[in-house]
């Protein structure tokens, strides 16, 4: 048991880059790791099933997005709560939180499965499913929203895992399954010719059997979080806290899944289905790009929950600092690549020269300001990690809900399917202007804090949000 208090009390006594680095770098590596199955499923898809299989699973995957939106709900908002409350020293409540999720996480999974026999086809055609690929999306979704037990339980406790400060076994909760998935994925694409349906089995497999490792680290008592029956019974005060403090992240992932629909609408309208699949190449080239970003925020927020439970300000505020820095490094990167080498990245999708060229120049558009999106990343999931609910909603809708689906809804009818493109780089633009405006606002906490009047403040904050 010491050990497993010794990876929670670390948050608040390891040097901060020491300690950001530690947590971070799994989170980067296992979700680079978990983005490289998708896109491997794209490139299997794309060169074996062709530009319409690839069109198919984009127009699918809103609906994997939503359910990544609950797990994404209880995973952040029960992370912030469970760290804050081991910051606190309060571990039992602490691990009747964990009880709770768990039970959420079943009770959504049992509405997952109903919904892949009632909704699903209908929702496909909501989402912009066209006769001619109506079928292969329908062939990739159905075994996955089958299985979302599977998929909300492996991605829910990953965030729970990072919570108590244990970052290496969350790195390999998204290797294992990723690498599983890249093995999978040539054998029933391509050896049994299963076509996009090959690509969902592989997936569906690989979670099922992340699933069982993580349950049985629980059960083992190698976390310091356990699994028990008389703590999973559902209390209202603690529903309602994950709820609210995850509902940024779920709203988040919602837009994305809004924003998606919104995208191939008026990609079919203007352009038709070919554009839906090289914006669904386009995607997940970005889906890469994001990744290092998103570690960072992950790495991030287990510290700043902790140290802002403990109240120790110093140690919070030198993290969002440090945090900050590096993702601007990071965005930076990932601007100059884009504009650098496109033609390399789309060719490792396709080979098709129309979709390559098309790919270049949305790219170019669709990343444009792509060196300031590190701020607009970290500054949502900081409020987040607080707690602070509010904030954190207007943030995590701001650049999808507020700017992106608007723009991609007015600019189209003016200049074409460019619109869909231009839209990227406008939004970004807002969206960054929005958090720097909240990041100012609330910079005696976040910048400052030296003198007495500073920490008066802080602690002000902290018990209006208690």
């Amino acid at each position: 048991m010491s050990n497993q208090k010794e990876q929670s009390t670390r948050l608040g006594s390891e040097p901060i880059p020491k300690l950001l680095r530690s947590l971070s770098v799994p989170a980067i590596v296992g979700m680079l790791v978990m983005s490289l199955y998708n896109v491997v499923d794209t490139i299997f898809i794309s060169f074996f099933v062709g530009i319409d299989g690839v069109a198919a699973v984009t127009i699918a995957f809103p609906v994997m997005i939503i359910m990544m939106a609950v797990a994404a709900a209880l995973g952040m908002g029960g992370s912030s709560v469970i760290s804050r409350r081991l910051g606190e020293n309060r571990e039992k409540e602490a691990n009747r939180v964990f009880g709770n999720i768990i039970t959420l996480v079943l009770m959504m999974s049992v509405l997952g499965v109903v919904g892949s026999f009632t909704i699903l086809e209908p929702l496909l055609m909501l989402f912009g499913a066209t006769p001619n690929i109506l079928g292969l999306a329908l062939d990739y979704i159905f075994p996955i929203t089958m299985a979302t037990v599977f998929f909300t339980f492996s991605f829910t406790t990953n965030a729970i895992i990072r919570s108590e400060g244990n970052a290496r076994f969350a790195m390999m909760t998204m290797i294992i399954p990723s690498v599983l998935n890249i093995i999978l994925d040539p054998i029933f694409i391509v050896v049994l010719d299963m076509g996009v349906q090959g690509a969902s089995i592989a997936t569906v497999i690989s979670q099922a059997s992340i699933s069982f490792i993580v349950l049985y680290y629980f059960l083992s008592g190698k976390s310091s979080l356990k699994i028990r029956i008389s703590e999973m019974y559902p209390q209202l005060r603690i529903v309602k806290e994950v709820v609210v403090v995850g509902m940024p992240a779920f709203v988040r992932q919602v837009a994305g899944s809004v924003m998606m629909v919104a995208i191939n609408a008026m990609l079919i309208q203007y352009g038709g289905e070919f554009y839906v699949g090289v914006f669904g190449i386009v995607q997940r080239v970005a889906m890469i790009t994001l990744m290092p970003m998103m570690g960072i925020l992950q790495g991030m927020q287990p510290i700043v929950g902790y140290n802002y439970g403990a109240r120790d300000f110093a140690r919070m505020r030198e993290t969002i600092i440090l945090g900050l820095k590096v993702v601007t490094v990071f965005s930076t990167a990932v601007f100059a690549l884009v504009m650098t080498v496109p033609g390399l990245l789309m060719s490792a999708f396709t080979s098709d020269p129309e979709v390559i060229e098309t790919g270049i120049e949305g790219m170019h558009i669709m990343f444009a300001v792509a060196f300031v999106i590190g701020i607009q990343i970290v500054s949502g999931g900081l409020y987040q990690a607080l707690g602070k609910s509010k904030p954190a909603l207007i943030l995590s809708m701001a650049r999808q809900v507020l700017f992106l689906i608007p723009l991609v809804l007015i600019l189209p009818p003016f200049i074409g399917v460019w619109g869909v493109w231009l839209a990227f780089p406008l939004a970004d633009i807002l969206a960054v202007a929005l958090s720097l405006y909240f990041l100012y606002r609330d910079r005696k906490l976040f910048f400052q804090g030296d003198s007495k009047e500073d920490k008066e403040n802080e602690e002000e904050i902290y018990r209006a949000s208690s």
